[in-house]
Order: C-alpha cells, then structure tokens, then sequence
C-alpha cells in the first residue's frame, strides 16, 4: 500500500454497501445489476448523469460470435491478431466463449439491437480486424446509446442506489490492507454535497478511460484517468498503458482542434467505405490483406505515413457511393454530425485523421477482476484484463465490459461478507496540480506520446510533465501551499499521474507493437519485448516500471518486484 491520497477536505457524509461501483456505463451498470440481483447492497457513483459516460458514444456495436458459421475460436484468432503477440489467450476464451450469452442477457435486460424486417434475426456487420460479419448494433450507429438507456431503465426500474455528479477520489484502506470504501466529492447536483464516502467491503471501479490526457479524442470530458490514477495511489499496479489505441477516422476539424471529437465509425469502413488521399487514391489497397477493415493500428499508421508523404494534416472517407437512403438509415448520427460540420458524406468524402480513442491497458487484473489491492476490483476500459494485448479488436471493448462485470459480481457475491474496519490514515497526501496546467499535460501528450513517438518525443514528454510535478511538490513543501482542493484540480492532478505512467512505460519499450509506434524502433521484437510492463507508484511518489518475464501475466498477488527501474 502506498497510503497516498489527493489532498480533500475531510468526508462530511457516509453511506454503508455491501459493494460500490464506480461508473456507469455497460460495466458498471452490468455489474451493478447482478450484484443487486443477488441481494447485495449496491451503491453505484457515477462523475455526470447516469447516461453520461463513454458507452454512449459508442457507434459501431458489440462484437460476439452470434452468426451462421461464426464461432467463438474464430473470434478468438481474430482478437489475438489484433492484440499482436500480447493478449493473455485464457482472458480472450472468456471473452469470446462467454460473450455470446452476456449478449443474449443483455437483449433480455431491454436492449434492442438492429434485426431483419423479415426473418427478425439480429443484423451482424463488420469491422477492422474481423474475417466475419459479427457486429451487432442498434439504432444503425447508436449501439451504446441503446445499451445505456436499456441498463440505466433496468437501475432505476430495480431501484439500485445511485449517486451521480460524484468525482471518486480515493480508496478507503484498512490497516490489514484491505478495501474499505471509497471517498468521493457530490459536484453540487447529487443527493449529499461536497466530499463524502462509500463505506465498503469491494470496490468496482468501472470509471472508464483516460483519452482526456491527449488535446483531441474521441473521449467525453468526464475521461480524465480518475479511476487508474486511484488505483495508483492505492498501491494496486496498472499494466500496459503504452498501448493507446489512436482511432484512425476521427472527423478533422482543424489542426487546432482540442477536446472531444466527432467519430466516424469503423462500422462505416465495414460497410464498404474506402480511405482515399486527395487525389481519390485508396491508399490501403496492398498495405493489409483487408484493406480498409485491417486492425485500427495499421490502419491508423497507414494514413499517419500517407500525411507525412503529401504534408497534408488529414485523409479522406468517402462513402458517396452508399447513397442518401443508407447514410439515413445506417448511420444518422455520423451523418448528422458531419453535417452540423458542414460535410455532406452524400456528396462529398468526409476529412479524417486519427485521434486517441481507448486505452488498451489500464489496472492489472486477473479473470475475476480482482486487482492487486484485496477487495479492489476493475472492468471496463480502466482495466487491463489482457485481452486487448498491444491492440484493441474493434467492438471487444463493449463485450469486455458485460462478460467481466457478470464475473465480478459472481466474484463479490461468493465473498464472505464482512463489515469494512476502519480505514487508516494515508501516510501522505499528494500535492494537487494547479488546473491552469491541464492545458500544457494535454498538448505535451499529444506531441510527445501520440500516434509517433520516439526517444527525443517521449524524453521531451517527460521532462515536461516531472517540470510540472515537481513544481507542485516545492510550492507544497516550501510555501505549504498547492492549488486549492476541487474538481478541476483533482481532474488535472490524475491527468497528470496517468500521463506520466504512459511517457514512462512508452520510453521503457524500445520496439514498435500493436498501437505503439516507435520511429526510431520501427520493428516488433518479440524476443526481447514480447513481455509485460506493470507500473506501481511508491510512498515518495516515484513509479517502478518492470517487465514480465514472459508474454504471461504474473498472478494477481502482492510480492516482491525483482529488477525495479525507477523513473
């Protein structure tokens, strides 16, 4: 344990759960459910509404071998050959032989996916990576919207607990190192104010993603790291978060654009759509056996090269040949989007560029979420179960989200109950980051750790991000003065913890795989990194970067860290 927390003012307010789940989307939410289902007392906390976070900005759909002729082992391939070399192959089974009936669960719970007229049999399409048409989606391109509004009915309709507009701040930890809770502030909306806590025997952390630490993503705003940076503080270790999937159509709305972007669906890709240059040349054809639908990595470095050739800051999506009738009724939401932008895709191609989408890794957890903190648990996107290896499958991430939830909540519900001790005191509280920062983390993120990076980017990076900590750290301990406890700065504070877990991780492996690209070491090398990097924060606020000593994670148990690196 590292006994670190953001410094806050003392909870004002408690409640007592048998569980507390942190986030709201299909992870939380699915977890939520099960656990009231089986009679355990749920709170969910959630940092917006219910129906605010990252599932219902999800377009394309959810990936399970539902189809004629598909099955869960050809799932399984396609998902290893995304994950280049670095999915836990146990982790990807579950995944794939589980998710056709957490699906069906699903469908049961309320939602509605997209069905033949005549045969009423759920329409499948595909997307980058997969050899079959093993998609399903729901209101054309609204899939996570319908997840949300299905999951989000079925907790109001059961009545779970539910407190929204809360920022989590830190896990509450016994003296036997066990989870005790969380603490968590009510931004002004929710059913208490200011900080309170959660008093809790397990702890779910389904907070979601961190595509925040970057100027431009496809991320909502509520995605600021919240959930991994506590986990960090609460001395759990996070794994693999060099791997940033950068999605490669991304509408372009300017060199200058920041914060949340419009985006264009693989699903359109999957449809038939081609990437095109200026000069209408399909640029893909000859790159990957499947052109426009190969894993978002190639193709999001294939448009990457084809700007840097013609020194141009975006390529082209052109789907005019769909027609009206198909952009309306199969992707009305792109369609609305790019025309709010002033872009018809009816006639004229849509200008793309890639933008950073989803976090491979996250915090290390083993195939019945349990993290390296006893009591702590994690799914959803802020995990990092190894299914995604080096590379996210299209639509696995919704999948990932039902089936480890259902587990976990199988998990806390076998537990014996107990009542939570007393939390300690943490030994020491972290200086927060003043939010006039969060603007030069996002841009030194986005030069130095995006798409291209290289040792002079990524040293750059991190020169700039320890300037920011360490300035934090003298004005605390000089002045006795840091910026003042809030949202704003709790968000830039965990912004910056997350963001300095990746520019290390990222200079530690010296090689290109999956979604990271190094240019000065364009090739794999499995020999020396077909490993692991696993991350712990210590009590002096300094991260222990180490590397597996195979492509296998080790057990979800506390020990020793042989061959530490310090960064």
């Amino acid at each position: 344990m590292t006994g670190i927390r953001l410094a806050a003012p003392a909870p004002g307010w408690s409640i007592d759960a048998d569980v507390v789940v942190v986030g709201s989307g299909v992870a939380g939410l699915t977890c939520a459910l099960r656990c009231t289902a089986a009679g355990l007392r749920t709170v969910v906390v959630t940092k917006a509404r219910l129906d605010d976070g990252s599932t219902r900005w999800a377009q394309g759909g959810i990936a399970a071998a539902l189809g004629d002729g598909d099955t869960p082992q050809q799932h399984l391939d396609d998902t290893l050959v995304a994950g280049a070399g670095l999915c836990d192959e146990e982790a990807v089974r579950t995944l794939v032989t589980e998710g056709p009936d957490a699906v069906r669960r699903l469908i049961a719970t309320g939602a509605h996916f997209d069905t033949d007229p005549d045969s009423g049999v759920i329409q499948l399409t595909r997307e980058g990576g997969h050899h079959r048409r093993r998609i399903a989606h729901a209101g054309g391109d609204a899939t996570g919207a319908e997840i949300s509004r299905a999951l989000v009915d079925a907790v109001r309709a059961q009545s779970v607990r539910t407190v929204e507009n809360a920022l989590v701040l830190d896990l509450l930890i016994d003296a036997e190192g066990r989870t005790s809770g969380v603490t968590l502030h009510v931004m002004g909306e929710g059913q208490h104010d200011g900080v309170g806590a959660v008093n809790a025997p397990a702890v779910v952390l389904a907070t979601g993603g961190m595509g925040q630490v970057f100027a431009a993503t496809t991320n909502p705003a509520v995605s600021t790291g919240d959930g991994v940076a506590l986990a960090l503080r609460a001395g759990a270790e996070v794994s693999d978060l060099e791997f940033v999937q950068f999605h490669p159509t991304v509408l372009f709305l300017g060199e200058g654009a920041e914060g949340q972007q419009p985006l264009v669906s693989e699903a359109v890709r999957g449809e038939g759509a081609h990437l095109v240059d200026a000069d209408g040349v399909r640029f893909m054809l000859g790159q990957h056996e499947l052109a426009e639908l190969a894993p978002r990595d190639i193709v999001a470095k294939a448009i990457m090269r084809r700007m840097q050739e013609q020194g141009t800051a975006h390529m082209y999506l052109d789907g005019r040949h769909f027609g009206a009738r198909m952009w309306e009724q199969r992707f009305p939401t792109i369609l609305a989007a790019c025309r709010s932008h002033g872009i018809d895709p009816v006639t004229e191609p849509i200008p793309v560029a890639p933008a950073a989408h989803y976090a491979s890794g996250g915090i290390r957890t083993d195939l019945r979420g349990r993290t390296t903190v006893p009591g702590l648990y994690a799914c959803g996107e802020v995990a990092c179960t190894g299914v995604h290896g080096a590379n996210r499958l299209a639509s696995n991430s919704l999948l990932e989200g039902l089936v480890f939830a259902e587990r976990i909540a199988d998990s806390v519900t076998a537990a014996d109950r107990r009542v939570p001790a007393a939390p300690t005191e943490p030994a020491t509280v972290l200086p927060l980051i003043s939010p006039d920062d969060r603007q030069e983390i996002q841009q030194t993120m986005s030069r130095g750790a995006g798409v291209l990076r290289s040792a002079e980017s990524l040293a750059d990076a991190a020169d700039a991000l320890e300037a920011v900590h360490l300035n934090a750290r003298h004005e605390a301990a000089g002045s006795g003065k840091s910026a003042e406890p809030g949202v704003e700065s709790w968000e830039t504070t965990n912004l910056l913890c997350v963001s300095r877990v990746l520019v290390a991780a990222a200079q530690e492996r010296e090689e290109t795989r999956g979604c990271h690209w190094r240019e000065d070491h364009a090739d794999r090398d499995d020999a020396q990194w077909q490993r692991h990097l696993v991350v712990r924060l210590t009590d002096d606020h300094r991260l222990v970067v180490r590397r597996t000593a195979t492509a296998a994670f080790p057990p979800v148990v506390r020990e020793s860290l042989p061959k530490e690196q310090h960064q």
